[in-house]
């Protein structure tokens, strides 16, 4: 489902608007991208925006709540 994280300057830019980029299969819905960060991650996911870019891939823009903390869970995600 998560294929990987974006790195992009946009995106490392937005962390401080609590949002993480997410390179996902492009089959996944919003719906079944939030159970799955939710469940595996334990992130409590605020809202999802999606899109293909360019290249053909799905990405997903997910805002956490505000009482997580986006550089930190990318940090945790980076690692593990």
């Amino acid at each position: 489902m998560i294929i990987d994280i974006l790195k992009t300057e946009k995106s490392m830019n937005d962390i401080s608007n609590n949002k993480i980029y997410f390179i996902v299969d492009i089959r996944a819905t919003k719906p079944q991208i939030r159970e799955y960060l939710e469940k595996v991650f334990n992130i409590k996911v605020e809202s999802i925006r999606t899109h293909i870019n360019m290249r053909g891939q799905k990405i997903a823009i997910v805002k956490l709540a505000k009482d997580q903390n986006a550089q930190e869970i990318l940090d945790r995600l980076t690692i593990g």
